[in-house]
């Protein structure tokens, strides 16, 4: 497990994945700002919500490439023979995307905040919020992978299937902003229900796609 959560970092930061999750991530947060115009008191207010919802999306960028590639070289059926519980190949699937995408975000966090105009006190709690939030958003990734796994637009397809589900998350993240102790609270609930949740239904599919 420890090996396969490595072997997916590594693939990750070597393609090129972490520096397109910042961009990305950056892109929306300078791009924002246009869309409203130039009030610094609106842009503060709001910019909590927008670092979520770019955080969301960057999360699901790289989804064609967390279950598909190794679906189709044989990895996963040589786990499953091997008596691996395709639940924790998901699960070690779950780690590593957190680990490739979350810290490289975290750090973005800190130019967009910059560039939104987000006070101090308001970076920390977005910063502690991802931490708490980042790991559900992995987990649905993952899950959303394996069940769009072998379809023809996978990517198209895993967006309509995950930003639905990833809604609660979303609200209880920007709410938490501003919702103290009882805000951060209900995101590590939501978000630790799909980093418990997630493994089983992407490991069921996975199993489906090769009966």
């Amino acid at each position: 497990m420890i090996a396969l959560i490595r072997r997916d970092v590594r693939r990750f930061y070597a393609g090129g994945g972490a520096t397109l999750v910042v961009i990305f991530f950056l892109l929306v947060a300078t791009l924002f700002p246009f869309a409203i115009g130039p009030d610094a008191a609106l842009l503060a207010r709001v910019g909590g919500g927008v670092i979520w919802a770019a955080a969301l999306l960057a999360a699901l960028l790289p989804v064609e490439r967390l279950i598909a590639p190794d679906l189709e070289a044989g990895v996963i059926d040589q786990l499953a023979v091997r008596g691996m519980p395709l639940a924790l190949v998901t699960g070690a699937k779950t780690v590593a995307h957190w680990l490739a995408f979350a810290p490289p975000l975290m750090a973005a966090t800190v130019i967009a905040a910059g560039l939104l105009g987000l006070s101090g006190e308001t970076l920390v709690a977005v910063e502690i919020g991802l931490l708490l939030g980042t790991p559900g958003l992995a987990a649905l990734a993952v899950a959303t992978a394996a069940l769009t796994a072998g379809l023809r637009g996978a990517g198209a397809v895993a967006g309509l299937v995950m930003l639905p589900l990833a809604i609660p998350l979303l609200i209880f993240g920007a709410g938490a902003i501003g919702g103290g102790a009882g805000g951060l609270k209900l995101l590590a609930a939501v978000s630790l229900l799909l980093v418990a949740g997630a493994p089983f239904v992407a490991g069921a599919a996975l199993r489906a796609g090769m009966d």
